[in-house]
């Protein structure tokens, strides 16, 4: 692997308080480009800091990364922060300082409980560019200790639960109490939201990964609304959970199906 000079990782410590609705159109995201990485930041990051988005609730980091083959970054480390990493497109080899060792592939999760202190890299070992989301949750706590695990998870139309603090229904446990899912819709497909009603987590963020989906609205908005009725690849929404004012009601997929995360937050 060449060497390259490495972007920051470190987060800002400050978290602003947004409105709600709020809305992050994929283009008015932060955008790192270097020969081997594209990445594209929903909130502030490395060099890219705004007051205004230095995260949701206690979501401080949605990382877009596209990694050239046989590039990646080399060991860094992290402290007090759950880590997690979804793989969207080709491979990315894992190795750190706890003695993990590695390959993360499509369909597959990771979760990093970075803690009190772990270095690690991250090389796309393939032969094609790879594309992930990495997510950065606070903890609950400062001082856990640092834990790794990774698993595959179905990519089946629907909800799948892929975090959990408590590790339910086969989700990765981290040490704060979010939930995360990734829906799957086929072209015209209609999910309603993974929980009707989550009064322990009022605040929600919905993440387009792929294709566009038409949104639902307890209270349609009206016709001078800036809220937006479809959100595409890239696209972001914090929103209040059901069933506050605001929520969303429904999902329905456009003709490419659709790809997302949604996050119950608190």
């Amino acid at each position: 692997m060449t060497s390259h000079p490495q972007p920051t990782r470190s987060p800002a410590t400050s978290d602003a308080s947004l409105a709600l609705p709020l809305h992050r159109p994929a283009a008015e995201r932060f955008h790192s480009r270097f020969a081997w990485l594209d990445s594209w930041h929903t909130f502030s990051f490395g060099s890219h800091v705004d007051p205004a988005w230095m995260g949701f609730g206690p979501l401080r980091v949605i990382n877009d990364d596209t990694i050239a083959a046989g590039q990646g970054f080399g060991q860094h480390p992290h402290r007090d922060m759950e880590i997690i990493t979804v793989m969207v497109e080709g491979q990315l080899n894992h190795r750190d300082s706890m003695g993990h060792s590695a390959v993360l592939r499509a369909g597959e999760v990771q979760r990093m409980s970075a803690g009190t202190g772990i270095a690690h890299s991250e090389i796309n070992g393939g032969d094609r560019s790879c594309r992930l989301l990495q997510i950065w949750i606070v903890p609950d706590a400062p001082g856990h200790a640092p834990a790794y695990a990774q698993k595959p998870f179905p990519q089946a139309a629907g909800w799948t639960l892929l975090i959990d603090p408590r590790g339910a229904d086969g989700a990765l446990a981290i040490h704060r109490p979010v939930r995360l899912w990734r829906g799957r819709l086929d072209p015209g497909q209609t999910l309603l939201p993974p929980v009707a009603s989550e009064p322990a987590s009022p605040l929600g963020w919905l993440q387009v990964i792929n294709g566009d989906a038409r949104l639902a609205f307890d209270a349609e908005p009206s016709a001078d609304s800036a809220l937006p009725t479809t959100l595409g690849r890239g696209d972001g929404l914090g929103f209040a959970q059901p069933p506050n004012p605001g929520a969303i009601r429904a999902l329905t997929a456009g003709g490419r199906g659709a790809d997302l995360l949604w996050f119950a937050l608190a």
